[in-house]
């Protein structure tokens, strides 16, 4: 189809703690999804991996972006911004811990041993098609190498074998511990890997512990502690780091960016630069984006500001395709759909039921769909108009009674925005005051309950789409 249905998948360190939810058939999705997650005060990086879904094989893997704790300390205000997504290279793909102890036995000038005693892992990767891996372990020491036995399906193998080298004069190599999948058929699948510096092993005598597998390509620099990526706990209590902190989206005030000549509205430069078919896209966006922050009463008032700052007419005021009316109607469908299926609700459901004929207009007015009032004798045109007129009447009253009687339950982020809304007017208009109430009325019926009458099914008031009937007997209502 020429597009994807991504969704993102976050990681602390090898374990996956959240997913998003997909957003289907596109190339540019937004989310605007925010999380709080307890980290643990060895965490090493949030790894966040971009998928397409895929409904009939195994999910793609687009990219992902990999923010260590070191980035994430350099920036103690948060991280946030644009990050290009790293192509996803299945032997840096690991995770897992592996229990090791090593050694130095002998005595300097005497013949000495390096001993390495393989006791089990955890949490390794799942490699194989059965949900499991068949993991061994290969140890490689100045040129020579020894492996372990193969433990069958599991990602928790317990091995406890020993494994000795000759220690090299002057002990200047590194021990590697390599975790590998063991595969009958191709190639064996790389698992993960802890280096130990000879001579730091030398100085400390022993090491023993759970120690973090890395990735094949990660080198360990020479002044770093032997067995480095162990998870032993240091002092400390654990660290609440919340997403805010590594993604902030507030600025000053939404929708503004400073600028060599003072303040520059986004907002403004978005209005004149999309078009009319991409505008709802991107209002939708950004009423999410606000949402999510708390910042969604100031930036449509930010909207209403610089509209009402253009030339208008007070009976025309948020009647084009602006940015402002495309994103006061996208934050109503996204605020305000329960309170929409509470007022429209049981008005929609009667109409569905009832199935009465109903047509104003004398042009399309059509006998037969109405049969007899009496016996032998047809009704007239005028007697069938009225008595549409009446079936109307009565579901525009119970209607517009239930609108009076709903405000209440109306969400008060609606309310605030439309208290809002019709102050600036007020403000804007000082000599028609009647003016903010068209204002408000144009987004509440116009955009929000109008569309929904009309079209039910696309509002889930209704499963199914309406008969031409019922259709006609919504069009009039909604007008």
């Amino acid at each position: 189809t020429g597009a994807s249905d991504p969704y993102c998948i976050v990681k602390i360190d090898d374990e996956a703690i959240i997913r998003t939810a997909t957003v289907w058939k596109t190339l540019s999705p937004f989310w605007g999804e925010e999380y709080e997650v307890q980290l643990q005060p060895n965490f090493h990086s949030v790894s966040i991996y971009v998928m397409d879904e895929d409904a009939l094989s195994r999910d793609d893997v687009i990219g992902k972006v990999c923010i260590t704790r070191d980035m994430l300390a350099e920036h103690p205000k948060g991280y946030s911004g644009w990050v290009s997504l790293s192509e996803v290279d299945p032997d840096e793909e690991v995770q897992g811990e592996i229990h090791l102890r090593v050694e130095v036995q002998g005595k300097q000038g005497d013949r000495r041993l390096l001993c390495c005693t393989v006791l089990e892992a955890r949490d390794l990767a799942r490699k194989d098609r059965n949900g499991a891996s068949d993991p061994f372990v290969r140890l490689r020491y100045n040129g020579k190498a020894q492996e372990s036995t193969v433990v069958k399906k599991s990602c928790y193998p317990r091995w406890n074998e020993t494994f000795k080298f000759e220690l090299a004069e002057p002990a200047g190599e590194k021990l590697c511990v390599e975790v590998w999948d063991w595969d009958l058929v191709g190639r064996n699948d790389f698992l993960g890997k802890v280096v130990f510096s000879v001579p730091g092993l030398e100085a400390a005598g022993q090491e023993e512990g759970w120690f973090r597998l890395r990735p094949e390509k990660s080198k360990l620099k020479d002044d770093e502690a032997p067995g480095e990526g162990s998870t032993q706990s240091p002092a400390g209590a654990p660290t609440l780091l919340w997403l805010g902190h590594v993604c902030p989206l507030r600025p000053s005030r939404p929708g503004t960016c400073p600028h060599q000549d003072g303040q520059v509205h986004l907002v403004t430069l978005l209005d004149e630069t999309t078009t009319a078919e991409c505008r709802q896209e991107v209002a939708i966006n950004l009423v999410k984006l606000f949402l999510g922050q708390g910042l969604v009463k100031e930036f449509l008032d930010l909207l209403f500001e610089l509209e009402l700052a253009k030339p208008c007419e007070p009976n025309t005021l948020f009647r084009s395709n602006s940015l402002a009316s495309k994103s006061m109607e996208s934050f109503l469908k996204v605020t305000g759909m329960p309170y929409l299926h509470a007022v429209l609700g049981p008005t929609i459901t009667r109409v569905f039921e009832e199935k009465k004929y109903v047509e104003l207009d004398p042009g399309k007015v059509e006998i037969k769909d109405v049969g007899c009032s009496g016996l032998h004798r047809v009704q007239t045109e005028g007697e069938v108009i009225e008595q549409g007129r009446q079936h109307l009447q009565s579901y525009l009253d119970e209607l517009l009674d239930t609108m009076v009687r709903s405000a209440p339950a109306c969400p008060p982020v609606i309310r605030a925005a439309f208290r809002r809304l019709s102050q600036r007017v007020g403000e804007r208009f000082p000599q028609h005051q009647h003016t903010k109430f068209v204002a408000v009325t144009s987004f509440l019926c116009l955009r929000f309950f109008s569309p929904a009458i009309m079209t039910p099914k696309l509002f889930h008031l209704r499963d199914t789409h309406a008969d031409a009937r019922t259709s006609r007997t919504l069009l009039l209502l909604a007008k």
